[in-house]
C-alpha cells in the first residue's frame, strides 16, 4: 500500500518553479508513495482569537495534514526564509497548541530557486520549524535545485536528465525514510 504524502508548495503563483517541480516530482514518484498537492493559498492568516471556530479552510487543512503518512515541503526562498504563506500553514497547522496535525510526520524539503543557491535559507530555516514540529525530516540527500528557471520546458515539464535523475534519488530515499519513520501517536 502507498504511503499518503501531502505536498506543500511554498509558492502561490499559478507558474511558480516550484508548482512546476512539485509536479514533476509528483510524476515521478515510486508506486510506493502517493504525493497529493495540498493548496495552501486559501488559508485565513493563523488568528488565535478565531481558534474556539476556526474557519472551514483551516479545518479542512488540518485533516488533510493528519490523515497524510508523510509532508513533502517544495518551497522557494524569500528574503532567505520560507514565504509568508508557508509559514501560515505551518502556524494554521500546529494549532491548537497540543492538537498539531504535524506531530510525528516525516517529512522532506526540497527548495527551488532561479538563483544559483537553490534555496539554501529557505531550507534550513523551515528545518528549524521542523525540529519544534515533532517532524522528523529527511538528512540525506538533500535538495537544493538552483538555476531552475533553465529546467523545464516550453509546458512546464521538467527537462533536465540530470535533474530528473536526482529527484528519482532523492524519492527512493524519501520513501525508505518514510516506511521507518511512520508512526501514529496514541
Amino acid at each position: 500500500m502507498a504511503q499518503n504524502v501531502a505536498v506543500l508548495i511554498g509558492s502561490l503563483r499559478k507558474a511558480s518553479l516550484n508548482r512546476k517541480m512539485a509536479a514533476a516530482i509528483t510524476a515521478l514518484a515510486p508506486p510506493t508513495l502517493q504525493l497529493d498537492i495540498v493548496e495552501i493559498g486559501q488559508l485565513p492568516l493563523y488568528n488565535e482569537d478565531l481558534e474556539p471556530n476556526p474557519p472551514a479552510p483551516w479545518h479542512a487543512f488540518r485533516e488533510r495534514v493528519r490523515t497524510a503518512n508523510a509532508v513533502l515541503f517544495v518551497t522557494p526562498e524569500y528574503n532567505r526564509s520560507v514565504p509568508g504563506a508557508l509559514k501560515n500553514a505551518i502556524d494554521v497547522g500546529s494549532r491548537p497548541y497540543g492538537k498539531s496535525a504535524w506531530a510525528g510526520k516525516p517529512a522532506a524539503i526540497v527548495s527551488v530557486s532561479p538563483g544559483a543557491l537553490g534555496g539554501f535559507g529557505a531550507n534550513h530555516h523551515l528545518r528549524q520549524s521542523l525540529v519544534f514540529l515533532d517532524m522528523p525530516a529527511m538528512q540525506q540527500p538533500e535538495m537544493y535545485i538552483g538555476n531552475a528557471a533553465k529546467l523545464f520546458d516550453d509546458n512546464g515539464a521538467l527537462s533536465d536528465d540530470r535533474v530528473r535523475d536526482l529527484v528519482k534519488k532523492f524519492l527512493e530515499t524519501f520513501a525508505a525514510w518514510v516506511e521507518r519513520n511512520t508512526f501514529k501517536y496514541a
